[in-house]
């Protein structure tokens, strides 16, 4: 067990422990290294998303073509200003 170290003697040494520093620093030092975990966990989880942004952002996200089958197109803000002319007369 533990090179020789019985629960015996980590009781002794944890009593002493804390009886030097007492509960509530021990507390507070407990609540401190679990924030300083959990910070960690979530700088690791936001650098792979940002790797994951990072490779999503080189591949293109699809071609756009700018011909029509029919060769015609449409131009809503061209049908927009007809019909407030319209409205105006």
């Amino acid at each position: 067990m533990l090179g020789g170290i019985s629960i015996w003697q980590l009781l002794i040494v944890l009593g002493i422990i804390i009886l030097v520093f007492g509960t509530k620093k021990l507390r507070n030092v407990g609540g401190d290294l679990g924030g300083a975990v959990k910070g960690f966990k979530k700088a690791m989880h936001e650098d792979d998303k940002d790797k994951d942004k990072d490779e999503a952002a080189d591949q293109p996200q699809a071609k756009v073509s700018h011909e029509e089958e029919s060769g015609h197109t449409y131009d809503v803000q061209a049908e927009q200003k007809a019909e407030d002319q319209e409205e105006r007369k």
